[in-house]
């Protein structure tokens, strides 16, 4: 694990932490490739510098979030707004964490991506990018 992941992780409750802990597990087995770090405080993976899923501790649990996922079709993640692709999940305790939809999530966020990076450069505007 990396180890900035590694070092957020730890800062969480007991609780929090066996959910980070396993969810950055599940995602470095899911996407290999991908770079990872904290990213706006919160762990992020990327694949050719586009956020992909990052997860983070709010007050309704950890947070797992797609930024193309609103366009996944998959009734558990719950879609945030209308401006943006993203969508969610939260947990709060480990055994809430389904493998086998979190490995579906995985490989439709490399096939289904919006242009995140260049949103700044298209002033607000996303892109279909897969």
């Amino acid at each position: 694990m990396n180890e900035e992941i590694k070092a957020y992780n730890d800062k969480q409750t007991s609780g929090d932490k066996d959910i980070c802990d396993r969810l950055a597990t599940l995602i470095d087995i899911g996407l290999p490739e991908a770079e990872r770090k904290i990213w706006h405080s919160h762990p992020v993976w990327f694949l050719d510098g586009n956020p992909i899923v990052g997860y983070s501790k709010q007050k309704a649990g950890v947070r797992l979030m797609f930024w193309s996922g609103a366009d996944f079709e998959e009734s558990a993640l719950s879609v945030r707004g209308e401006k943006f692709k993203d969508a969610s999940i939260f947990y709060n305790n480990v055994a809430e964490i389904e493998t086998t939809d979190l490995s579906r999530w995985l490989n439709k966020s490399r096939e289904i991506q919006w242009d995140y990076k260049n949103i700044v450069k298209r002033k607000g505007l996303l892109e279909r990018l897969k």
